[in-house]
């Protein structure tokens, strides 16, 4: 996405701002470097149980794949596309990388290949082995934690949350939907040099550092609602609200045109739905066809949504992320946050004021078109994992 980061700040550097400092080791190349994915698995170094990609789609998906494959020998990689990179706050055009340490993890991936045709039992018999032979092989390792990425662009993150939460037991998941920058076209996925689209991987993980997965959003619930009252639920596409065509209807209770409406709306007037007790996120992707909206999730006739208003989203984050600590020091972030997040900053200038927090926080990860917590499908959040210093423990 255009014009995502600090005009004023030098390119980073790869291999800058990582590699063995801390528990997780990362590291960053420009997309456009022929040379990024050896130069990436010499910086992580030897050792790693498991490798993550984030790729810009600035880059050569299949080649870079293809060539990480090669660069880090034995070591699982797994990669995916994004909508923009985290490393030492926001980063565009980069490939984002980060190493799990065998010293301190271990990982077990499960390929679930085609999100149209999912086996709910044979998935969830998956998910039990896999959690078996982790604890099996290393049973010193005291803290397990799930790992979910997924095609953004399929629309099945939904289908596939109502199988996996299923088989997760009492194991905390987070994740992020693959993305396409703003174009919001194909996204991809890699498993080694194999690339996937209309697939996932979900990676159990048992390490001997203490973990906590997190979900965090910036917005209050707000005094205007409205209902669905004409959706087509498959393809997450609403028609009307309150019985007008949808994309007027919004732009009415916004106090805009219809024509005016755009990923910057959408980021800077978010709606939600309050299901249990809770207020859920239910972002809007697009517009289609001058009156429909599609959404980033599960979407129904009948909804009430209500529309949100945001907090200062640097200054919410700062205390979010810091409070993280007080479950002991926090070492190190995995994190993947929403698209609209990212664009919400950019719009109110916050881009400079949202990297920083990130960086102080040790914040590495990438911007989805969507975010799983838990059982969910969520957006317009922040997931991930706090990974702590063992010697708390």
């Amino acid at each position: 996405m255009d014009g995502g980061g600090d005009p004023t700040a030098a390119p980073p550097r790869a291999g800058s701002g990582i590699g063995r400092h801390g528990i997780l080791r990362r590291a960053q190349a420009p997309a456009g470097d022929p040379g990024a994915a050896a130069r990436l698995a010499a910086d992580l170094g030897p050792g790693i149980a498991l490798a993550l990609l984030f790729v810009s789609p600035s880059a050569n998906f299949a080649a870079t794949m293809a060539a990480a494959a090669r660069a880090f020998g034995t070591t699982p990689v797994l990669g995916c596309t994004t909508a923009g990179e985290i490393a030492g706050g926001y980063v565009e055009d980069r490939i984002v990388a980060v190493g799990f340490p065998a010293s301190d993890f271990a990982a077990e991936t499960i390929a679930i290949p085609d999100l149209d045709r999912i086996e709910p039992g044979a998935l969830i018999d998956r998910m039990i082995r896999a959690r078996q032979a982790l604890a099996a092989g290393r049973p010193g390792f005291a803290h397990e934690f799930a790992y979910l990425m997924v095609d953004g662009s399929t629309l099945r993150e939904d289908a596939l949350m109502a199988v996996v939460g299923h088989g997760l037991g009492p194991v905390p998941l987070f994740g992020g939907s693959a993305g396409d920058g703003a174009r919001f076209g194909q996204s991809y996925l890699a498993q080694g040099g194999a690339v996937r689209t209309n697939a996932a991987f979900l990676t159990f993980l048992r390490t001997r550092c203490p973990v906590k997965v997190f979900s965090f959003d910036h917005l209050d619930a707000g005094p205007g609602q409205m209902v669905v009252t004409g959706a087509d639920p498959a393809r997450r596409k609403v028609h009307e609200i309150n019985a007008v065509p949808a994309a007027a209807e919004y732009a009415r209770l916004l106090g805009k045109p219809a024509g005016q409406l755009d990923p910057f709306t959408f980021a800077a007037h978010p709606l939600v739905v309050k299901v249990g007790g809770r207020y859920h996120v239910r972002s809007i992707q697009r517009v289609e066809n001058g009156t429909d909206l599609i959404f980033f999730s599960a979407i129904d006739e009948g909804v009430v949504l209500t529309l949100a208003t945001s907090r200062d989203m640097a200054r919410s984050l700062d205390a979010n992320l810091a409070g993280l600590g007080d479950g002991g020091r926090v070492d190190s972030i995995l994190a993947c946050d929403c698209i609209l997040r990212r664009i919400e900053a950019q719009q109110k200038q916050q881009i400079r004021n949202v990297s920083q927090v990130l960086a102080r926080h040790n914040v590495t990860g990438f911007s989805t078109y969507g975010e799983q917590f838990g059982a969910m499908h969520v957006n317009l959040t922040m997931t991930g994992v706090a990974i702590y210093s063992p010697e708390e423990d």
